[in-house]
């Protein structure tokens, strides 16, 4: 399997998890206010990215996880950097990185929760192409 076949680069890079070819967003929508618009199926293999209605509800379990760590981590650095660190420096400094962060969180979030139930089938050649109704 190559570089581009494997889990973790094409859950970095938002590719479809059937084929791990087909792009689940449009290109250059990552800082926009269309950071939320996904194609409807793989253009390439035709899965579907909304197997049903609210599928994503899900993927909030994974956001919160990373806010999480994301809290942590700041809060961490903070301690490192400053002497006496305020609440209201903690609520700044963690707002500031997770609104900064925002596009990405949600993305990576619906990308590992659509991944933890479509199944790699092989490369996109190889497999035949889902029909919709």
């Amino acid at each position: 399997m190559s570089q581009k076949n494997s889990l973790l680069y094409s859950i970095a890079t938002g590719r479809c998890p059937r084929c791990r070819e087909g792009e689940m967003f449009p290109k250059g929508t990552l800082y926009t206010r269309k950071f939320a618009d996904m194609h409807p199926d793989c253009p390439c293999c035709g899965q579907t990215y909304e197997p049903e209605v609210g599928f994503y509800y899900g993927a909030m379990y994974v956001s919160f996880a990373f806010n999480v760590g994301i809290f942590l981590i700041c809060l961490f650095l903070l301690y490192q950097v400053v002497e006496e660190v305020t609440m209201g420096m903690m609520i700044g400094v963690v707002g500031l990185v997770v609104i900064g962060l925002l596009p990405v969180i949600f993305r990576l979030s619906r990308i590992i929760w659509i991944y933890l139930f479509v199944r790699y089938e092989g490369p996109c050649n190889e497999i035949p192409k889902k029909m919709h109704r």
